[in-house]
């Protein structure tokens, strides 16, 4: 490997520039290729990044002997054959979300990694979040007390994809977080959704998950709503927090509240409960971009061999939720078992 790792990516619609940006930002690396069979898209890309070069095939890039890794943000049917291609050819990977069509998919990619010892690193950037590392510094160290319930809202008026639902373009992202913030599957998931516009895909879903643990979580995305709503709520028997993404001046609250109950009863069976209602805490959090530091962490995943936030095995895990959670979809909401 040379001084600076030296990047391909592969996709160069909604994402694909930005990663480009950002791994050109980095220390220690640089985009020195970009592929898309879009002419449009190539040249908009060459205007910003004129010394990149930029091709119709993603074998062209693949087939580059100075190229050690390749960014993959393309449709997720093509993630599969792409991500693998790459592994076989020696360059580590950092793969979009979702990470893959099917589990199946995932599993052989994830094994692959390990044969070739190259890095495989999945695109769940809300893991980079500081307001979210912020909330998973605090529940670690027990800072909220035992966790009783989370629940999220990842909604706006679009954009509306056509190759997946809405679930695997935005619960994946919930999922993402919960996976980081708990570190275990959960024992089932159960879903509903609808398809308000008449596609062949669902745009809205209400999800529940329970824990091993005893944690209840709920998420609600939809692809249709008046309001963009990216936020998230905790619930502990000592604290609770909020996370809001859309407002940047207060995106974490802490709230001091708790419920306990009094040691003493009014009558049989009956018992009370003191409210306690404190301070409302608002930290100041670090505003970095969250895809500049995934960048930051897959460079320094390949030099250094440190491990990141989302290694293919975290992606595995999401994978085999957001596959339970399809077949909900399909069996009128019925809770199904989450794999190991």
């Amino acid at each position: 490997m040379a001084d600076e790792l030296r990047i391909a990516v592969i996709g160069l619609g909604h994402w694909g520039p930005n990663h480009v940006r950002v791994f050109n930002q980095c220390r220690g690396s640089r985009v020195v290729v970009g592929a898309d069979p879009d002419e449009r898209r190539r040249n908009w890309v060459l205007a910003q990044s004129s010394d990149l070069e930029v091709v119709s095939e993603a074998e062209h890039a693949l087939e580059r002997p100075d190229v050690d890794a390749v960014v993959i943000a393309t449709p997720t049917r093509t993630h599969h054959a792409l991500a693998k291609a790459a592994l076989e050819a020696g360059k580590h990977v950092l793969l979009e979300k979702p990470m893959c069509s099917t589990v199946e998919e995932a599993e052989e990619l994830v094994n692959l990694a390990r044969t070739t010892d190259r890095a495989l690193v999945h695109g769940h950037v809300f893991v980079y979040n500081c307001g979210i590392e912020f909330v998973r510094e605090h529940a670690v160290r027990g800072e909220f007390g035992a966790i009783q319930y989370v629940y999220a809202t990842r909604t706006n008026l679009g954009p509306i994809r056509y190759d997946v639902d809405v679930v695997q373009d935005l619960a994946t992202h919930e999922l993402a977080i919960f996976d980081y913030l708990f570190g275990e599957l959960p024992t089932w998931v159960a879903a509903n959704g609808s398809r308000v516009l008449g596609t062949a895909r669902e745009d809205v879903a209400f999800v529940a998950l329970e824990y091993g643990s005893g944690i209840l979580a709920h998420v609600h995305v939809s692809w249709l709503d008046p309001q963009k709503t990216r936020r998230l709520t905790l619930v502990g028997d000592r604290r609770m927090v909020v996370w809001n993404d859309v407002d940047p001046s207060e995106p974490v609250r802490l709230y001091d509240k708790g419920v306990k109950e009094e040691p003493y009863y009014d009558s049989f069976g009956e018992f009370k409960f003191a409210l306690r209602d404190a301070d409302v805490l608002i930290p100041k959090i670090e505003l970095r971009e969250p895809l500049r530091r995934q960048a930051e962490a897959f460079v320094k995943r390949v030099v250094e061999g440190t491990p990141t936030r989302s290694e293919a095995e975290s992606g595995l895990r999401v994978m085999r939720c957001l596959d339970a959670i399809e077949t909900s979809l399909v069996s009128d909401g019925r809770r199904c078992p989450v794999p190991r």
